[in-house]
């Protein structure tokens, strides 16, 4: 092994654009990205770079940097405070009067500044005083100033693939910077941490890094499969519970139980599970799809979820995933319907003043003096009726014509479409 203090992840950072792996569609001529490598030196153009962990943010600004003969000023939203911004923007301009040299002020994790903090870094932007390379894992949309989001390219940065991982791998393994061939490796057993590396390089350089040591410390020649597994640590959801991935994989969990895929809403059940989502946010999801993407097509299910919720109350985690679990599969499993959601119809038309008033024979007479204002007045009580059913208007005249529920052919609802159509039969109704 290389005696080195420096983490592989750190000695196997690319120096120039072309050793960037896993980014084609930023790198590439006339891209912007190599433009701005290009003439980063003379202009000021800002950038955004959006991307997961281990996708090459730092890299690229570094790389911007050297490229260009910039003087770089590496700086962490999670450290650093306006007093640190004031004094690098303090340094440029001192780099700038006497050396004539500009400089790359490098953000990192840059949406946990907040927007007043973000402000500081504008007059130095707006002047050209620096080039501002900002780094987020969150959609800059939310977390990042508007005025520093005008200002700035947005470049966003894709999970590496297993064989970008791979390729990452394979170079660290022989290069001198690297594991300078100490060991080797199967490349079964290197695609199997370029897998557990979930699209993150550093990851996955980190975890070979620490493989390699325990194999040299035993005086293993080689590693295969079975020996990673014995060393990999368990594997890490990246998830953030405040940021996109919340939202990326609850809508992933939500979309797998509406499209009916039974293995895709357990994985992405996990995959919440595992991440530390809170059990009750998970219950009140299910809740709200039983009904709202079964509904009448399986009334049971609405029970069930319920149950569930009330599960996560009562026994809490981890037993209560398998509640989840169940409530979940049922979700996903049952006829769809989203026919409840005429609910919204109904609330549209409310707002937008197509109501009208109670009609008189709808209204309540049993307080003193309401019959003697016509309440009630022509009232037929179904049960009076065969079947239960009598041909009277229930709605407003000025809603009259509404459809609000409309039953599918799916699961239980074929039978509420007989079941309407025979009542519209009975009473005279037009048909439903």
């Amino acid at each position: 092994m290389i005696a080195n203090p420096q983490p592989l992840a750190a000695r196997m950072r690319p120096t120039t654009l072309d050793q960037i792996i896993g980014q084609d569609h930023l790198i590439f001529p006339g891209a912007p990205l190599m433009r701005l490598a290009s003439y980063a030196s003379t202009a000021s153009t800002s950038v955004l770079l959006w991307g997961p962990p281990g996708t090459g943010k730092t890299t690229i600004a570094s790389v911007i940097a050297h490229e260009t003969g910039s003087r770089f000023i590496e700086l962490s939203a999670t450290s650093a405070g306006v007093a640190d911004v004031r004094k690098a923007l303090a340094a440029a301009q001192t780099e700038l009067d006497m050396n004539d040299r500009r400089s790359i002020i490098f953000l990192d994790e840059i949406h946990r500044f907040s927007k007043a903090q973000q402000d500081v870094l504008l007059p130095a932007v707006e002047s050209g005083l620096i080039t501002l390379i900002g780094a987020t894992t969150e959609n800059p949309s939310f977390s990042v100033n508007s005025a520093l989001m005008s200002r700035s390219v947005l470049l966003t940065l894709h999970p590496l693939d297993e064989a970008a991982i791979v390729a990452v791998m394979m170079t660290a393994l022989d290069a001198q910077a690297g594991l300078n061939g100490c060991v080797g490796f199967d490349m079964d057993a290197i695609q199997s941490m370029a897998r557990h590396a979930t699209g993150d390089a550093r990851q996955a350089l980190t975890l070979m890094e620490t493989v390699a040591e325990a194999a040299v410390a035993q005086n293993r020649q080689n590693v295969d499969i079975d020996f990673v597994l014995t060393v990999a640590p368990t594997a890490i959801s990246r998830y953030d519970r405040d940021g996109d991935q919340h939202y990326d994989v609850i809508s992933a969990f939500i979309k797998s139980m509406r499209g009916s895929d039974p293995q895709a809403t357990l994985h992405w059940l996990a995959r919440l599970i595992e991440a530390g989502e809170d059990p009750r946010f998970i219950a009140r999801r299910i809740v709200v799809h039983a009904s709202e993407d079964v509904g009448m097509a399986d009334p049971s299910v609405l029970p069930v979820a319920v149950a569930a919720a009330q599960a996560v109350q009562l026994i809490g985690m981890p037993e209560a995933r398998i509640n989840l679990a169940q409530a979940a599969l049922a979700v996903a499993m049952a006829p769809k319907s989203p026919a409840v959601m005429g609910i919204d119809i109904a609330l549209a038309d409310v707002r937008a003043g197509r109501t009208g008033e109670v009609p008189m024979h709808l209204r309540d007479a049993h307080y003193p003096g309401a019959k003697a204002l016509g309440h009630g007045n022509g009232y037929l009580f179904p049960h009076d009726f065969p079947h239960g059913l009598v041909n009277q208007a229930y709605l407003p005249s000025r809603a009259s014509s509404a459809r609000y529920y409309e039953p599918t052919i799916n699961g239980f609802e074929q039978t509420i479409t007989a079941r309407m159509e025979a009542i519209a039969r009975i009473t005279g109704n037009q048909t439903p």
